[in-house]
């Protein structure tokens, strides 16, 4: 999903390419929220640290993932495999492990981070590269409204900057669905490229 970005590289990419007005993710616009007494339980906040509740548990997950992202190309793959996350630090962070295979034997596996900042009422999301020891960069960050999580950061790939949104859903207990997807115009136009359906075993 993500890269490994070096930060000066992000940095000038974004002030080259990006309108002042876009170098904001939607998510972080505006004062934080500061809450003064946060919910003792996350299931009292389901908009706050009980936002990713819904995902804690062991998944079958199907994959459809844009071969080459804003290249115009239109061919996807599909992947079949498991996602697996487990409650952190009292259930104000989660860790996932993600492993999907396609028919003819690509992988893609990762590990996922998830921070709650009672603070500002944001989730921090890192995706972490184990077989190298590497915690990826920029974290993308967001909230959710209503059950429903967007999430932002900027990111350069194919050495322009992009926008990168996450969006979470969920139907219930057992059923998931999350997409990723790029903007080469500051979130004005957005092309999908990760769209991940879960059901839980």
């Amino acid at each position: 999903m993500h890269r490994l970005i070096p930060a000066a590289a992000l940095a000038a990419a974004i002030l080259a390419a990006t309108p002042v007005c876009a170098q904001q993710p939607p998510s972080l616009v505006g004062a934080p929220a500061s809450p003064a007494a946060p919910p003792a339980n996350s299931v009292d906040d389901p908009d706050g640290w009980g936002g990713f509740d819904f995902l804690i548990g062991d998944w079958k997950a199907h994959l459809r993932k844009l071969e080459k992202p804003l290249s115009g190309s239109n061919v996807w793959v599909d992947y079949q495999g498991t996602s697996r996350t487990r409650k952190l630090a009292g259930g104000r962070a989660n860790f996932e492990d993600f492993e999907v295979t396609s028919k003819d034997g690509k992988r893609q596996d990762g590990q996922t981070l998830r921070l709650y900042n009672p603070a500002s009422g944001e989730w921090h999301i890192h995706l972490l590269d184990a077989a190298h020891g590497q915690l990826l960069t920029p974290p993308t960050i967001g909230r959710f409204r209503n059950g429903r999580g967007e999430l932002y950061d900027y990111e350069v790939f194919g050495g322009r900057a992009i926008l990168v949104r996450y969006v979470w859903t969920h139907e219930g207990k057992d059923k998931a669905h999350f997409v990723q997807a790029f903007s080469i115009d500051g979130g004005r136009t957005w092309e999908d490229n990760w769209v991940l359906d879960l059901v839980r075993e």
